[in-house]
């Protein structure tokens, strides 16, 4: 099992896998795979890969380095992370899907990534630092509220903008609810397509991107342009009906480190929410909310797999580790490896169900486990 680094914050002593006390394994063969169900749903789309926060949590550079052939932009959210890709892959172009600080205009321009523009003011300031040419993608808000030109105002903005020594790479929308309002969705793809045509009178070459991963499984036939994707990269799918044709790259571990017996009536971590029904016997995990797991699942049935069997959590889960019940699974010792995402025998864990017991999303936990696990690639 390799021991990937990606970047200076995983700079550290490596140990052997079997003394670890959390990690996560993740499959390079996976991403790949799941780019390839992403082409079957869209064969000719130009295809922006979303690897922002560390490429959710995967690791920028090993996520990056898997899947350079299969994709043709990379996008993130900073200047520091574009930074980072350059430094990994010379041969993508570089999209920040944020907006940028005046102050990074300069850096931005002279590294030729492209910056997200939502008005002509910010495209004033980036053309006066920028080469004559230099690349800008237009974002139209239709819905979403957090960045973009009003669509209602896109086409005047638009044309003042292309008075300036630039060129209109992309415009683009973002859909908000993709993965639960069909019908606004609808509403907001029409609205999108409409406010376009003038957009595309004024900038013809400008590529049109819209679908993110909801938007992709659920509006297929809308995939002809170009689609920016995250979350289906890591093998997660927005519509649960889809999970199975995806692979996640994740899996995420324990090694028990200690193991007792609890008398009926003994209770359990801070607040002493759990109390024992009978004689149980408990393992810990030295794993907790300073690893990234989450909190908020205490109290809600969350489970980790031991022996291909779910092992209840019990009690508060604490900065540094989470009390699991074994009572009903033999022989296990301290050294046994615990799964808290992924699967083990015949069961699994999914970051869904996980998140879902900590009331938060997929995007939430991956970019919340912190570098105190330890990153392993393999494939």
């Amino acid at each position: 099992m390799q021991q990937g680094i990606p970047n200076d914050k995983n700079q550290r002593p490596v140990l052997k896998k079997q003394v670890y006390r959390t990690w996560v394994e993740i499959d390079r063969r996976a991403f790949r795979h799941n780019l390839r169900v992403i082409k079957q749903h869209a064969p000719d789309a130009t295809i922006i890969a979303v690897v922002k926060a560390d490429a959710y949590g995967h690791g920028i550079q090993e996520v990056v380095t898997a899947i350079s052939k299969q994709v043709n932009y990379f996008a993130v959210a900073s200047l520091e992370e574009a930074l980072i890709i350059e430094a990994i892959d010379h041969t993508h172009p570089i999209m920040l899907l944020s907006a940028a600080l005046p102050s990074e205009y300069s850096a931005i321009a002279e590294h030729g990534f492209i910056p997200t523009i939502s008005s002509y003011e910010e495209a004033r300031r980036f053309a006066k630092v920028a080469p004559v040419g230099a690349l800008i993608h237009f974002k139209i808000n239709t819905g979403m509220g957090r960045l973009g030109a009003f669509y209602e105002t896109a086409e005047k903005t638009l044309k003042k903008i292309c008075r300036l020594p630039l060129t209109i790479q992309s415009i683009s929308t973002h859909l908000p609810s993709a993965d639960s309002d069909l019908g606004y969705t609808r509403q907001q793809i029409r609205l999108f397509r409409k406010t376009m045509i003038p957009l595309l009178a004024l900038a013809p070459h400008a590529e049109i991107h819209f679908l993110n991963s909801a938007g992709l499984l659920r509006f297929p036939q809308e995939a002809h342009e170009t689609v920016r994707l995250g979350l289906l990269l890591y093998g997660v799918a927005p519509l649960p009906r889809f999970q199975k044709l995806l692979r996640p790259a994740m899996t995420w571990k324990a090694t028990i480190c200690f193991i007792h017996k609890l008398p009926k009536g003994s209770t359990v971590s801070y607040g002493r929410t759990y109390c024992a029904p009978r004689d149980i016997r408990v393992a810990i995990l030295p794993v907790g909310y300073g690893d990234g797991y989450p909190r908020q699942v205490s109290g809600n049935g969350a489970f980790v797999l031991i022996q291909g069997k779910r092992a209840p959590i019990l009690g508060r889960v604490t900065m540094d580790q989470i009390v699991v019940d074994v009572t009903s699974i033999a022989n296990v010792k301290v050294g046994d490896e615990a799964v808290l995402i992924g699967k083990q025998g015949k069961h699994e864990i999914t970051a869904t169900e996980l998140a879902a017991k900590a009331n938060t999303i997929s995007w939430h936990l991956f970019t919340g486990i912190t570098n105190r696990v330890h990153r392993c690639y393999h494939g």
